[in-house]
């Protein structure tokens, strides 16, 4: 009968498990990936004060044209009628 694929003889690699070293490099990575998080947590909030202040600068300039196209309109309006 032949031998099945998973031989008996291999040598086992990791035969003693060093608990204490996995848990502390784990522990390190949850460290550093809360550190990221919170780094970017701060960036998306300063992103989104600046795209505020841009927005309400948006506003503001978008209300000034609208006022400059009305007196533009109304300038027009009081030429063409003096040219009558």
């Amino acid at each position: 009968m032949p031998r099945t694929k998973g031989s008996k003889n291999r040598p086992k690699t990791n035969t003693t498990k060093d608990y204490a070293s996995q848990i502390a490099e784990k522990k390190e990575q949850v460290v550093n990936l809360t550190t990221e998080i919170a780094s970017i947590q701060k960036a998306i909030e300063e992103q989104k004060n600046t795209l505020k202040e841009k927005k309400s600068a948006l506003k503001k300039a978008e209300k000034e044209v609208a006022s400059l196209e009305a007196k533009k309109a109304k300038a027009d309006a009081k030429a063409a009628e003096e040219a009558n």
